[in-house]
């Protein structure tokens, strides 16, 4: 990919401009140096750059400071004030919190639509000429570690609303937009031992604001973590981890493919397998006479007829670990790399989700990443807690709403059992639903070929990032987003990728006889009614039935709930369904009157439009202590997980 040097500030009126110079999304494996640092769990090929940044806070992309990222560190210093990365720049205290549904944030204030009057991808109403389109200019400075010196570096924003310029030591790096997967950019051309600056200019709408209509508080800035990352001269960039485990549930086999940085300064590879306990499992992983490293940047190992294998699921979360050692042309050990698997098996047959050849059961939730005084940055205390009332409560299942989630979510998901959901960051709601009513004059991504481009790079973000997640049981294509080419599309990239999970997209009612076969593996819908299940249920379905939303938890809710655990009972093609939501979304102030720290939701910030104390849906409050409707879900859930193996 030619590397483009220059920022364009139309980028962000353009569609078709999602990603520039961002390097590909690979597997979220970590490397270490040597076995002193895999045992301590720290890599030294890895520096955090979180912390304090120099921050300049602008209306609009008009009234920023256009060339900031040429200053130098002292200059800027004298000039911007102090930001804590990660963080919301709405809750450090700039800006405006805006609490919206279904709704674009600036419909009753500009006019903006995805397309021009002829139908071509356009938008109408720029972003970039906009009198309120907030931006956050960031700085920080830092030297290069002795360890990392020599290597490739790049640099890893796992997290950044909504567009990102970034620079390097006065050099344009890259762009993106995707909010919610990580953007990595290859600094190795600018970087210098000492006193590197590093700018980040970060819009809060672009046109990606069409593809992120979540129903969540419109947040923006550098809010996960930003990391340096050294890769070594021989390096496995991108790894595929295969298990398979058979239909007697105790064999199997596995197949690793891995994708190397430089054949020239490789030397091998030597897999090994070891058990739960850290113990050899004896399986020999060798590369296979068919790997084509002769050819490519890949190597494929395996290992057939593996024995006496211990099945993954929520009942028995067992964990295998893979520990790859990578050497050089000169033989010298370059990196070690760890990941833990499970063997697991996920099928349908004859309108029936199986797991390991038993029936599934989802007892799920829909989950925002939420914390009361921090918004959507959250760390790992958080996470732990939300696996340990999962575990206490029955709860086998979690939907990432609306978008992917932290990277170490999914690995404490595999370590606990929980069956992931794994959606792509994407929701169109206010495309299609207008005035209370569905009206899909235009949508996105709808058969636009240009959106549906963006989508895809979506899609193949949230695949390569996670794909080798035991805990990963679906794929789904997003939320909300309509139904069209650009679906049929993204489901179509799952499908050749031939990983055995289901797909899972809701939308598909809206133009059933055109994509019933095209767009999703499962009959989903929410909110509907339990006679409507059975309904579908007793007219020869062509599909499993799943809930992706029900049970809308708003206030005194939860009422009825037993009906919908009697569908387990009813039909063994009722998969189950994720509970809409896990968490309220509410945010502490402290009072004006009062003094006392209360919680508040949306329309409590004078932010219009907004959707008010539709905000707050969870089974827990925001501060994660559990409402009285939890009784309910736990025996419930009780009652119909544990019947899954």
């Amino acid at each position: 990919m030619e590397r483009i040097n220059k920022a364009d500030i139309n980028w962000l009126d353009e569609p078709g401009v999602y990603r520039v110079n961002r390097l590909d999304a690979h597997s979220d494996h970590k490397f270490y140096k040597n076995e002193d640092e895999l045992l301590r769990g720290e890599s030294s090929f890895e520096m955090l750059l979180n912390g304090e940044w120099l921050f300049k806070y602008s209306e609009s992309a008009k009234e920023r400071p256009e060339d900031f990222y040429k200053l130098s560190y002292d200059e800027a210093a004298k000039a911007f004030d102090r930001i804590t990365v990660p963080q919301h720049i709405e809750m450090a205290g700039y800006d405006k919190i805006h609490y919206i549904n279904s709704l674009y944030p600036w419909e009753g204030h500009i006019y903006r639509r995805p397309f021009d009057k002829e139908g071509k991808a356009g938008i109408i109403g720029s972003f970039k000429e906009a009198d309120y389109n907030p931006v956050g200019s960031y700085i920080t400075a830092f030297d290069l570690p002795d360890n990392m010196k020599g290597n490739s570096i790049r640099i890893r924003f796992e997290g950044v609303e909504q567009a990102v310029y970034v620079y390097l030591n006065g050099e344009f790096v890259g762009y993106a937009e995707d909010s919610f997967t990580p953007s990595e950019f290859d600094l190795t051309p600018y970087i210098k031992d000492k006193d590197n600056v590093l700018a980040a200019e970060v819009h809060k709408r672009s046109s990606a604001a069409f593809l992120e209509d979540q129903d969540f508080f419109r947040f923006f800035g550098i809010f996960r973590d930003v990391k340096l990352i050294a890769t070594p001269k021989a390096h496995i960039e991108d790894m595929d981890i295969r298990p398979i485990l058979n239909e007697d549930n105790k064999s199997g086999s596995i197949s690793v493919k891995c994708r190397i940085n430089e054949l020239l300064n490789f030397g091998r590879a030597e897999l090994l397998l070891s058990d739960a306990d850290g113990n050899d499992t004896g399986v020999i992983i060798k590369e296979d006479d068919e790997s084509p490293s002769m050819t490519a940047n890949t190597l494929i190992f395996k290992a057939e007829k593996i024995e006496g294998i211990k099945p993954w699921s929520n009942k028995r979360p067992y964990l295998y670990k893979l520990i790859i050692k990578v050497y050089d042309r000169d033989g010298a050990l370059a990196e070690i790399i760890p990941y833990s698997l499970g063997f697991r098996r996920v099928d349908i047959r004859d309108n029936v989700v199986y797991l390991n050849g038993e029936r599934l059961y989802i007892c799920g939730v829909n989950r925002h990443e939420w914390n009361p005084e921090s918004g959507r940055v959250i760390g790992d205390e958080e996470m732990y807690r939300d696996i340990e009332i999962f575990k206490r409560n029955n709860i086998n299942a979690v939907r990432t709403c609306h978008y992917p989630d932290k990277l170490p979510w999914y690995f404490l998901c595999d370590e606990a059992g929980i069956y992931v959901m794994a959606e792509t960051n994407l929701e169109t709601h206010g495309s299609w639903q207008k005035a209370g009513g569905v009206e899909a004059s235009w949508n996105v991504p709808g058969d636009s070929e240009v959106w549906t481009k963006a989508c895809l790079d979506r899609a193949e973000s949230n695949y390569e990032w996670f794909k080798n997640h035991t805990s990963v049981l679906f794929w789904s294509l997003g939320n909300e987003s309509a139904v069209g080419k650009g679906l049929e599309a993204m489901n179509r990239f799952f499908k050749d990728k031939k990983d055995s999970r289901p797909v899972h997209y809701e939308n598909l009612w809206m133009k059933r006889d055109e994509y019933e076969d095209t767009v999703s593996d499962l009959e989903s819908r929410m909110y509907a009614k339990p006679g409507e299940i059975k309904e579908y249920l007793d007219n020869s379905p062509k599909k499993p039935f799943i809930l992706c939303e029900y049970m809308h938890c708003m206030g005194n809710s939860l009422g009825g709930f037993n009906s919908y655990m009697e569908l387990f009972d009813y039909s063994e093609s009722f998969v189950g369904g994720f509970i809409w939501d896990y968490i309220d979304q509410a945010i502490y102030v402290t009072d004006e009157v009062t003094g006392k720290r209360v919680l508040r939701y949306g329309g409590d910030f004078d932010d219009r439009t907004a959707d008010y104390e539709f905000s707050q849906n969870g089974i827990v409050f925001a501060d994660r202590s559990e409402k009285p409707a939890m009784q309910e879900v736990r025996y419930f859930y009780g009652k119909y997980s544990k019947q899954q193996a």
